[in-house]
């Protein structure tokens, strides 16, 4: 029986059985722990990296941040900081794996936050100062909604980097998707090592859809327009 009929056996268990659907290694709680380290990942990155991509864009200090943060995210290997973490802080807790993925996250985060502010028209910044609006006044209803579509675009390009490398979490015996494929791998069940990234992938789909949703329900469509037509 070759690979692609034991998944096929795989996903069948997994959906015909309904005893795979309850206890620590069913799906829905495999699913809820992938979501947990992912989101949290995730917002602990927006919040480091959109303020300092807007104070950065906005007053056009700390540019060489940019630079640095842009390498990092071609440099740091996911793997080698997570077993850094763990021999650190040990595997009691969730942080030897959430502090990896907010490194990760960050720079995708923060560079499209840096460029989306900076690389707003010249002119509406100054006739936004020309009718009055201060420093914080014309970044938060100027030049925010205008960068918007490129900051949504670092989360969700982040967001569906965590969710890949969320996988890593099983590494330490932690819980998540990866579990399916970390322990195929252990016991040479590779069906399970397919269901499990098959599942993965259809969990980054799912997180690319909503950011897609998202972008369509906050972006002005004037601001939309603008950006399609670059």
């Amino acid at each position: 029986m070759n690979w692609l009929t034991s998944f096929f056996v795989w996903m069948g268990e997994f959906f015909g059985n309904g005893a795979n659907w309850s206890g620590p290694g069913g799906i829905p709680m495999r699913l809820l722990e992938h979501l947990e380290f992912s989101a949290l990942a995730l917002l602990l990155a927006v919040l480091l990296a959109v303020p300092l991509g807007l104070a950065i864009g906005h007053t056009g200090r700390g540019e060489v941040l940019i630079v640095v943060s842009a390498n990092l995210a071609r440099a740091l290997p996911t793997l080698g900081l997570l077993v850094m973490f763990v021999l650190l802080l040990g595997t009691a807790s969730i942080w030897p794996v959430i502090i990896p993925l907010v490194l990760l996250s960050v720079p995708p985060i923060l560079v499209n936050t840096f460029e989306g502010i900076k690389g707003v028209d010249p002119e509406l910044r100054d006739a936004a100062y020309g009718m009055g609006l201060r420093g914080g006044q014309v970044l938060g209803r100027v030049l925010v909604p205008v960068a918007l579509p490129l900051i949504l675009l670092g989360c969700r390009l982040s967001a569906i980097q965590v969710v890949a490398t969320t996988t890593v979490a099983a590494y330490t015996g932690l819980g998540g998707l990866g579990r399916y494929v970390i322990d195929g791998f252990a016991t040479k069940d590779y069906a399970s090592v397919v269901g499990g990234s098959v599942l993965i992938v259809l969990f980054a789909l799912v997180v690319q859809l909503l950011f897609a949703l998202a972008q369509r329900v906050t972006v002005s469509p004037g601001v939309s327009q603008r950006v399609n037509v670059r």
